[in-house]
């Protein structure tokens, strides 16, 4: 009994070690790049940075490759829509999986918990003028050790990856799976970025109005979440005493207070408390035309609303979606459109007045949101089916978002169509 205790003890102390080995101030080099004193202006990527595989270190398995975590990832065991495009990765970023492509050779993947290849995605952003990238850190996970290690590591790999790449990077906390009383666990971990990584004091990260940036995701919807409301406005006052700018991520029909939001309107007073507002419009819409309508009849008054209490509105754009392979739905739900779909939304965006731009996701494969370097060429295994780009090049999507950018600045005419040419920004 001594010596299991002990083992455990061990075992416990190597990973609060490992922990803190990651918690420390950023002192490598820094990049001036885009400007990080305000959201203004920009075009931010959500980066989920939560995939896993076997062996890479983190101990969790095929996370969110895989609908079973476990030693195997392939045939009948897929959870993901898209391909990613690892042509330029190193061999030591990717991993096996089960699956064979076309010439009967294994596929790879990559793992978020590898530094270099943060380091890559981040090199990707710059290199399309893609402005940076809101980190998720979802905090139903963070009483979890290995879960909140994997979070830490990833955080930290893009503190490093926004410095030397000059993009701007800000947490992201998401509040989905928490439990009523369990809200503080996402001010106790911001004490801790905060003392521990002093995140805010880093040159990349993103500040608002003068102050360092928090977003908040998750209030207000009506999908029987069990934190209330209530926990939700203290947790952005305790944002507020921190000396934060706060962003809050809420449903899209936040203003009318129905379908997909509360009827409470507490709602409305927490919404005014914050600095940013972003109402969730993946799903809400499925077509171009279906995209500009709603930005006219939704986004355009939520601005005015906004606009009257000093808030700026944060609309969320998406390449299209697809979770065929985690949840048994067709592929393609909402189509791409080679990208049609997705201009359609930065276009609405610029016309109503908006003067920020939030995309989902930079890299979520398994709902087929990514906007980064995807493959045409998929696994052919029998019995499974993947997305494609529609034939063409694997940074189509990232080429549309850096347009985006300049069009949201004024650099580039508002138009219907995406450019037929895109030039690379400048490294």
């Amino acid at each position: 009994m001594r010596y299991l205790t002990a083992l455990l003890l061990a075992s416990f102390v190597v990973t609060v070690t490992a922990q803190q080995s990651v918690l420390h101030p950023y002192r490598g080099p820094s990049t001036t790049g885009v400007d990080t004193s305000t959201l203004t202006g920009k075009v931010m990527c959500g980066y989920q940075g939560w995939f896993n595989c076997y062996g890479d270190g983190a101990d969790l398995g095929w996370t969110h490759w895989a609908r079973h975590q476990g030693k195997t990832f392939a045939p009948g065991n897929v959870a993901v829509d898209l391909w990613p495009d690892v042509s330029e990765y190193d061999d030591a970023e990717l991993f096996e999986t089960g699956f064979r492509l076309a010439d009967a050779t294994r596929a790879r993947v990559f793992s978020s918990y590898n530094n270099a290849t943060v380091v890559r995605h981040f090199e990707w952003m710059r290199d399309y003028g893609i402005d940076g990238a809101f980190v998720q850190r979802f905090a139903n996970g963070l009483t979890n050790q290995k879960l909140k290690h994997h979070k830490d590591v990833v955080l930290a790999n893009a503190r490093e990856a926004a410095n030397r790449a000059g993009r701007a990077y800000a947490v992201m906390y998401d509040l989905s799976g928490l439990k009523a009383g369990e809200i503080t666990r996402v001010s106790d971990d911001w004490r801790q970025l905060r003392e521990t990584m002093q995140i805010t004091d880093d040159d990349a990260y993103l500040h608002h109005e003068g102050k360092p940036l928090v977003a908040v995701w998750g209030v207000g919807f009506s999908d029987d979440r069990e934190y209330t409301l209530k926990e939700t406005h203290d947790l952005i006052q305790f944002f507020k005493t921190e000396g934060c700018s706060v962003m809050i991520g809420v449903p899209y029909h936040w203003r009318q207070l129905h379908n997909d939001a509360v009827s409470d309107p507490l709602l409305h007073k927490i919404v005014a408390s914050a600095d940013i507002v972003s109402p969730w419009s993946v799903g809400r819409y499925r077509s171009p035309e279906q995209a500009s309508r709603f930005a006219e009849k939704f986004s355009r008054p939520d601005l005015d609303w906004c606009r009257e209490r000093d808030l700026d509105l944060l609309p969320v754009v998406f390449p299209g979606f697809s979770w065929s392979n985690l949840t048994g739905e067709g592929l393609a739900a909402i189509p791409r459109l080679k990208g049609q779909f997705l201009w359609s939304q930065f276009a609405a965006a610029k016309r109503i007045g908006c003067e920020m731009i939030y995309v989902a996701m930079f890299d979520e494969v398994d709902e087929g949101t990514a906007i980064f370097k995807c493959s045409n060429q998929t696994p052919q295994d029998e019995g499974v089916t993947f997305l494609d780009f529609e034939g063409l090049p694997s940074d189509h999507y990232l080429q549309v978002t850096g347009a985006a950018g300049k069009m949201l600045r004024g650099e580039i005419p508002v138009t219907d169509f995406p450019p037929s040419s895109f030039p690379k920004a400048a490294k």
